[in-house]
C-alpha cells in the first residue's frame, strides 16, 4: 500500500483526514462525527468497513451511501491511473481504501476508519490532521499480538501528529500512549480534557433524544471531542441523523440487532440490556472466544438460536453446541422468528447479514 500510493499521490488531491483506530466503536464513533460535520455544512466522507448487506455501505459521501454510478466511474478512473501490476498487488480491502480516497477527492474531511490494525494498515499511510482512539482490547491477537501492551502499541503507532483518547478499559493503554508520545513527539490527549460541563449537557441531551445506550454515548463524547479539539462549533441537533445501522439497532420490537464480535462488545451489550432477557440469535468466527462471549451474556440469555453462517471463517454450528453445553445454556438451530420472543442478534457482520436476509425474504 504505502508503495503504490507512493506511486500515484501526485495525482490524488488529499482533503483534511481524521483517522480512527481501535478496537470497538470506530464505526459509532466515526458516524456521528461525520454526520455532525455534515449537518454543519461541510462536505464529508465517512469511509468504514465491513459492511452488512452491501459494499455501498463503506462509503458514506454526505449523508448516504455512495451512489453505484459514481462507484463504477470511480472505479474506472483509478484504473487509469494505476498500472496493472499494481492494481493486482493490491488486497481488496487496500483497493477499497485507494478508491475511497479517489472518490473523497472534493470533502473537506474525511472521517477513515482503519481496518483490524493500526499502524500497517492501509488506511495509515495519507497523511491525517487528527487520530481518534476508540477502546483497545484484546482482539485479531494472530495479527497485534496477544495481550495489551502489543496490540495497543501497533494502533498507538498509527498516530502521525496528535490524538484523543476516548474510552480505556486497560491502564496499559494509557501507559503505553504515554511512551508513543515521547518517542514520535506527538500530542496524545484525554477526551474528558476537552469537554466542559456544557458539552457534558448536551451530550447527555443528545444521549437522551436519540435514546443512545451507554457505550454509544462513550462514543459520541469522543466525537465531540474531536470537534472540539478542531475548534468546531455545534449543536444538539447536529447528531440527529448520526445512528449507525447494526449497533443495538431495533428492527421491529422484539428484535435488536448488533454487529459486535469480541469481548469487549459483549461486555458493553451485557451493560446495556442487562434489565432484560433474550433469544441470543448467535455464531462466530473461528478466532474468536466465543466461550468468553457466551459466558458474559449469559445472565441476559433465555437460549441461543445458533445461525449457520455460510463463511470458511465461521465457526461450525456443531462447535458452538458443544460451548453452549458446556456452558449449560439451551440451544436449538435457528429456524425462524417466533413473534412471541425477544431476540439478541449478535456475533459479527456475517451474522447480521445471514439473519437480515433470512428475516427479509
Amino acid at each position: 500500500m504505502p508503495r503504490v500510493y507512493e506511486s500515484i499521490k501526485d495525482k490524488l488531491t488529499l482533503p483534511k483526514i481524521i483517522h480512527l483506530v481501535g478496537t470497538n466503536g470506530k464505526g459509532t464513533t466515526g458516524r456521528f462525527l461525520a454526520s455532525s460535520l455534515y449537518s454543519l455544512g461541510f462536505n464529508v466522507g465517512h469511509y468504514t468497513s465491513p459492511h452488512i448487506l452491501n459494499f455501498n455501505e463503506r462509503i458514506w459521501l454526505n449523508g448516504q451511501n455512495i451512489k453505484n454510478n459514481l462507484l463504477d466511474s470511480a472505479h474506472t478512473e483509478l484504473l487509469k491511473i494505476l498500472t496493472k501490476e499494481n492494481a493486482d498487488a493490491l488486497s481488496y480491502f487496500e483497493y477499497t481504501t485507494l478508491l475511497s480516497i479517489y472518490i473523497y477527492k472534493e470533502m473537506d474531511y474525511i472521517v477513515f476508519e482503519a481496518g483490524l490494525g493500526g499502524e500497517f494498515d492501509a488506511t495509515a499511510v495519507f497523511e491525517n490532521i487528527l487520530t481518534l482512539i476508540t477502546p483497545i482490547d484484546i482482539d485479531h491477537e494472530a495479527f497485534l499480538g496477544n495481550d495489551i501492551q502489543s496490540i495497543a502499541r501497533t494502533k498507538l503507532n498509527a498516530i502521525q501528529k496528535q490524538a484523543i483518547l476516548g474510552t480505556q478499559n486497560h491502564k496499559e493503554v494509557f501507559e503505553v500512549a504515554k511512551e508513543v508520545a515521547l518517542e514520535k513527539n506527538v500530542e496524545i490527549i484525554r477526551y474528558e480534557t476537552l469537554l466542559t460541563s456544557e458539552d457534558k449537557l448536551k451530550i447527555a441531551i443528545i444521549s437522551k433524544n436519540n435514546l443512545l445506550e451507554p457505550y454509544l454515548e462513550n462514543n459520541l463524547c469522543l466525537a465531540v471531542s474531536a470537534l472540539k479539539k478542531l475548534n468546531i462549533e455545534y449543536f444538539v441537533d447536529s447528531f440527529n441523523e448520526s445512528r449507525l445501522f447494526g449497533r443495538l439497532t431495533p428492527l421491529n420490537e422484539n428484535i435488536l440487532l448488533d454487529v459486535g464480535h469480541n469481548t469487549l462488545a459483549a461486555s458493553s451489550i451485557y451493560n446495556s440490556l442487562k434489565e432484560s432477557k433474550y433469544t441470543l440469535v448467535y455464531n462466530s468466527f473461528k478466532d474468536k472466544d466465543y466461550q468468553e462471549i457466551l459466558t458474559i451474556l449469559k445472565p441476559i440469555i433465555c437460549d441461543v438460536e445458533i445461525i449457520e453462517v455460510e463463511d470458511e471463517r465461521a465457526e461450525s454450528v456443531e462447535i458452538i453446541a458443544e460451548t453452549l453445553q458446556l456452558l449449560d445454556i439451551k440451544y436449538q438451530k435457528f429456524s425462524k422468528i417466533n413473534p412471541d420472543k425477544k431476540y439478541l442478534v449478535f456475533g459479527s457482520f456475517s451474522v447480521a447479514e445471514t439473519f437480515l436476509k433470512a428475516y427479509n425474504e
